[in-house]
């Protein structure tokens, strides 16, 4: 029978590069409501995972479904009830935030009022609001991944993928997307992000996966990975699973 809850789920899932494995043999299931964080050293493979998913690069093995869809079936179906931040959001420079919200939110056919309502609620709880009629090319790295995030979660994915959040943003605005992002879970989103920052995964994540070379090495709640491996700290867990680890993806 299949489970309906499961909104991410990949199979043996792997993609090389010129011979070089960047991901290989990945088995993930993420259910619905789930915060789930993705860790790794540089070059471990977080960020083709995440595009793997979002459809920005096809697998050269195995498969990857969105809320039991495939991008190479269900391309349209899948774009439609999924989000994508990455670490470098493509914001369009003589475009003011609120523009560029009001842009994405239409693409996703996103009608006015409701686009208006989730635009307003978005920008006062990233404090965007002050700032939201300047153009985009005078933002800064935090504000541009701030301005997409408030753009993407105007369209309310059933899922949402994450590279390096809180890159670039300071103290208070980590507190309050770690905020945002629980709040999402609770209505039902999923959400999966990559960081090698452990504290954040620590405090809010449900279950973290350690990805080392590529692979999958453990995952589960911070207090599983704990126990299984005698560790005080998700840190401690981490350090043992990826030392060696090299940085060559």
């Amino acid at each position: 029978m299949t489970d309906t809850t499961l909104r991410i789920e990949t199979r043996g899932l792997g993609r090389d590069f010129g011979g070089k494995w960047a991901v290989r043999e990945l088995d993930l299931s993420i259910r619905e409501g789930e915060l789930y964080g993705f860790l790794g050293q540089n070059g471990a493979g977080k960020t083709t995972t995440l595009r793997l998913l979002a459809g920005l690069l096809r697998p050269s093995a195995g498969t990857a479904r969105i809320c039991g869809l495939t991008h190479e079936r269900d391309a349209r179906a899948v774009k439609q009830r999924l989000g994508f931040v990455p670490d470098t959001p493509p914001l369009y420079d003589y475009l003011t935030g609120r523009q560029y919200i009001a842009l994405v939110a239409s693409m996703w056919r996103v009608d006015r009022r409701t686009r208006d309502e989730r635009t307003e609620r978005l920008l006062h709880l990233l404090h965007l609001a002050d700032v939201a009629d300047e153009l985009c090319k005078g933002y800064s790295h935090g504000m541009r991944k701030k301005v997409h995030l408030a753009a993407v979660l105007a369209t309310a994915p059933d899922v949402l993928l994450l590279d390096e959040p809180t890159t670039g943003l300071d103290p208070g605005s980590t507190r309050r997307l770690k905020d945002l992002l629980r709040e999402e879970t609770q209505r039902g989103t999923t959400v999966m992000f990559s960081t090698h920052v452990l504290d954040t995964a620590e405090q809010v994540c449900d279950r973290v996966g350690i990805l080392a070379t590529g692979r999958l090495r453990a995952e589960g709640s911070v207090a599983e990975l704990r126990a299984a491996h005698g560790a005080a700290s998700l840190e401690e867990v981490f350090l043992t699973l990826t030392d060696g680890d090299a940085a060559t993806t």
